[in-house]
Formats: C-alpha cells, sequence, structure tokens
C-alpha cells in the first residue's frame, strides 16, 4: 500500500474534502445517461424520435464547448473550485427544473432540450477547474495517479447508475431520475463552493494570459495539438452509439430499459477495472498505447453491430470500456505536465471545449444515420470507422519514425514525457 501511486492522492487533506461531493454527482450522473435518452424516447413523437433522442443527447454537452469559447473574458482568472462550483450549481437549477416542469405535464421535448442545453453551459470550465485543482495541489509525479482517481469514481459511479436508474424509472420515470441527478449536482456545488479553501492551493504568478492562450498552448505544441486531433475523431466516431444503443434496444430488441442499462453498467465495470489499472502507466510511450487503446476499442464494438448475440455484444462493450479511462487520463496529464501557471484552466478548457464538441457532433449525426442506415448499421459503421482511425494514425506515426515525414517543431523535454 505503501508503494501504490494513489495513496498520496488519497491521503491529500483538500482533495479527501471533495472526493465524497464528486462520488456523489459521479452517481448521478451514472443515472443520467439511461434517464436522458428514455426521457426523450417518451416526450418525442414517434416519426421523429431518432433525430429528438440525438438531439437531446447531444444538448446535454454540447453547449459547453460554446461555453468555453464565449465565457474565457469572465471566467479564465477564477479559482478553480469556484469553476467547478458554479457548473454544479447551474446543472443543479437546470435539471431540477425538468423534473418540475414533467409533473406539471408542461414539459415538451423542445423545452426538454433546451434545458438540457443550459444545464451545460459551464460544463468544460467545470472540467477544467477539476483538473487544474488536481494539477496545483498534487505534484507532477502524481498528477496521473489523481486523474486517474477522478475517473475510477465515475467509472464506479457508471456501474452502480445504470442499475439506479433503471429501478427510479420502473417507480416514477425518467424524470424521476433527473431529480435525483439535480440533487447529486447540488451536493458537488456545496463541495466546491463551501469546502475547499481559497487559502493553500497555489496560484499562478502569470495575469497576462489571453481569451485565445488555450488554443495557442495547443497549436504550438505538436504533441498537444496531434493527442487533440485524434480525440476529437476518437469521440465524435464514437458519439452515433449514444443514439443507436438505446433506439437498438427499444426497438431493434424490443428490450426494457434494463437492457440498456446492462450495457452501459457492463462499460462501467470495464472502466473501473480500467481506471485502477492506469495509475500505473506512468513509464509507458504515449503514442503506442493510445493508438492501440483506439484500434482495439473499434474492433470491440464490432459485434454491437454484426448481429452477435446481445450477452457476446454486453462483453465487448464493457472490455471496451476498459480501454476508456487510460485514453482519458493519460491524454489529460499530458496536458497537465505541458502547460503551466495561468494558462492550464485555458489550455484544460479549450481541450475540453474540442472534446465535448465532437461527441454530440457525432451524436447529432447519428439521427440521420439511424434513419439511413438503421441502430445496427450505425453501430457497424461507428467501430469499423474507430477501429481504422486508430490503425491510420499508427501508420502515420510509423512513416514519422521512419523519417518520412517531418515534424513540424519539436517539442520541448517535458512534452515528450513518456506518458
Amino acid at each position: 500500500m505503501r508503494a501504490s501511486p494513489y495513496r498520496p492522492v488519497m491521503s491529500h487533506t483538500t482533495l479527501r474534502r471533495i472526493l465524497p461531493g464528486f462520488a456523489v454527482s459521479s452517481l448521478g450522473d451514472g443515472m443520467a445517461v439511461v434517464a436522458v435518452s428514455w426521457l426523450a424516447i417518451e416526450l418525442a413523437p414517434a416519426a421523429d424520435r431518432s433525430v429528438w433522442v440525438a438531439s437531446a443527447a447531444a444538448a446535454y454537452t454540447l453547449s459547453g464547448a460554446a461555453g468555453a469559447l464565449l465565457l474565457g473574458r469572465f471566467l479564465r482568472h477564477r479559482r478553480p473550485a469556484l469553476l467547478a462550483g458554479w457548473d454544479a450549481a447551474l446543472r443543479a437549477v437546470m435539471l431540477g427544473a425538468i423534473p418540475v416542469l414533467h409533473a406539471f405535464d408542461a414539459l415538451g421535448i423542445k423545452g426538454y432540450v433546451v434545458l438540457l442545453a443550459l444545464s451545460s453551459v459551464l460544463h468544460s470550465w467545470g472540467q477544467a477547474g477539476i483538473y487544474t485543482l488536481i494539477a496545483r495541489v498534487l505534484p507532477a509525479r502524481d498528477h496521473l495517479a489523481g486523474n486517474a482517481v477522478l475517473s475510477g469514481v465515475g467509472s464506479v459511479a457508471t456501474v452502480a447508475g445504470p442499475p439506479l436508474a433503471t429501478l427510479l424509472i420502473v417507480l416514477g420515470g425518467p424524470a424521476t431520475v433527473l431529480a435525483v441527478d439535480a440533487a447529486t449536482f447540488l451536493v458537488l456545488a456545496v463541495t466546491f463552493l463551501l469546502l475547499v479553501p481559497g487559502e493553500g492551493i497555489p496560484e499562478p504568478q502569470e495575469e497576462q494570459a489571453s481569451r485565445a492562450a488555450g488554443f495557442s498552448v495547443i497549436r504550438q505544441t505538436p504533441a498537444l495539438s496531434g493527442l487533440l486531433a485524434l480525440s476529437f475523431a476518437f469521440f465524435f466516431l464514437f458519439g452515433p452509439v449514444y443514439v443507436a444503443l438505446p433506439l437498438h434496444v427499444s426497438e431493434g430488441l424490443g428490450a426494457p430499459a434494463g437492457v440498456l442499462a446492462a450495457f452501459y453498467t457492463a462499460f462501467g465495470a470495464g472502466a473501473v477495472l480500467g481506471s485502477f489499472l492506469t495509475g500505473f502507466l506512468s513509464r509507458w510511450r504515449m503514442w503506442p498505447t493510445t493508438l492501440g487503446i483506439v484500434t482495439l476499442f473499434g474492433l470491440l464494438m464490432l459485434p454491437l453491430g454484426l448481429g452477435a448475440p446481445t450477452t457476446v455484444s454486453v462483453l465487448c462493450f464493457g472490455l471496451a470500456g476498459l480501454l476508456w479511462p487510460p485514453y482519458s487520463t493519460l491524454s489529460t496529464t499530458l496536458f497537465q505536465r505541458s502547460t503551466t501557471g495561468a494558462l492550464l484552466p485555458q489550455a484544460l478548457a479549450a481541450s475540453s471545449a474540442v472534446r465535448v464538441l465532437s461527441v454530440p457532433l457525432g451524436t447529432a449525426l447519428g439521427g440521420p444515420l439511424v434513419a439511413a442506415l438503421g441502430a445496427v448499421g450505425t453501430l457497424r459503421l461507428s467501430g469499423g470507422a474507430i477501429a481504422a482511425l486508430g490503425l491510420a494514425a499508427a501508420g502515420c506515426l510509423a512513416l514519422r519514425a521512419r523519417g518520412f515525414v517531418t515534424p513540424r517543431k519539436e517539442p520541448a523535454a517535458e512534452d515528450r514525457a513518456p506518458v
């Protein structure tokens, strides 16, 4: 235990205050994964159901990218705990309005999508605040473990959340799940706004960062720009799954919400193990690891679109979940190590904006794809394209290693850290 990479993280005073609230909120989000799409299915007209499910799933995250771009002037110098707290408070209010309106039979599909969009306006900044706090209170050698702990908490919640959501949907409907989710975000808001002290958190001396500084840092660092491009494509190609999978379960298989919950629970169970293993990857080279993850992830998605039995599909989806935390955690750690001072929240917010944008863009594409190819065809296309992306990127890396591709700029030593 003394040699565990997680010991410095779990013993840190500030992080010990954060983790309970973060765990509660993550559980709420784990339940919302099922409830957001299921409530959209109930509210949307049958003729346009796939489009509205895609709109609801995209709205829950898409406006976070706009918030990252438009609110930098007002938020870029705020304390990390404030950024995270304000994001949680906004989510609590907007998500809480959904079950209230639903109870009075005043919630339509359009209003539902608008409230989901408003709830995520500060999401990129909230994520930037959390991971900036990790970077400031922990030494660089513990960043990977700190990120992995947060990822692990989220993964455990993804396992527990869908079954709880299924139970609540049976008892009170999907709007009840969103009411619980809103309450968990209220807990998280109180945690960051009241329990994290302003003093004792190192603040950078540089205050000259511009609104576009985060994107400038990414553009000037080949390791970051290449990784962000890969991440955008990876998450974009995974986006249609959020539309195709619920529709495949509800219409293709004619199964109840519990089967959809089983898919997400399996994914979360794999992610729990993947999160634990991530802390021990500090000596692995970044590019071979990330490209291998992308390729294998795509291959594991293919059975869902190839008519495999439901049990096999659930198992493969769970194995894909094993690969998700290492990819996300390693890429976040590279950003933390490559950016310092006042630029770190902006660089993380810019990264989050691009990544947050990619998933809903892919999700929005899921509606037309399902209409054209069917849910199974969309799942098959998504898995195959992700695998092809990993192989293509690996080919580019091999060409560069052999001198056929000249890098535009050699990264600094810290950018080449073997994460």
